[in-house]
Formats: structure tokens, C-alpha cells, sequence
């Protein structure tokens, strides 16, 4: 599996996406993470290319042990 975090490099989101990406590493082990600083307040999470949560459209960071429950793997 592969999780692609994009995270906003401009704002102080970096924290959450390493965050996330531990948090994602605990959960299924093998897992490769790959975070990309991004602009515009972006945090989007991507599995295998497919969207799985968006900042810009909840308005929120994620709850911690909400994606992995997201993904259910």
C-alpha cells in the first residue's frame, strides 16, 4: 500500500503529515509513505491514487486513528 500525503509547506502542517505517516506506519507496517509539500492550505491523503481525505473539503485535519479506520486494511 501506498499513502500519499501532500501537505501545505507554507502553512505548519508538516508536524500533522509526519504525524500521520507514523501513525499510518504503526498500523499496517509495511506501508510506504510519501509526503509532498504542497501550497494553499492543502493536507490530502491518498491511497494507491485514490482520495481518501481532504482538508480543503472538510475544513479539518483528520482525528487521529481516523484514517487508518478510513482505510480498514
Amino acid at each position: 500500500m501506498k499513502v500519499t500525503i501532500e501537505y501545505c509547506g507554507g502553512c505548519p502542517y508538516l508536524p500533522q503529515a509526519n504525524a500521520l505517516a507514523c501513525e499510518l506506519k504503526e498500523t499496517f507496517g509495511d506501508v510506504e509513505v510519501e509526503l509532498v509539500r504542497s501550497t494553499g492550505g492543502a493536507f490530502e491523503v491518498q491511497v494507491d491514487g485514490q482520495l481518501v481525505f481532504s482538508k480543503k473539503a472538510s475544513k479539518r485535519f483528520p482525528a487521529y486513528r481516523e484514517l487508518p479506520q478510513l482505510i480498514g486494511m
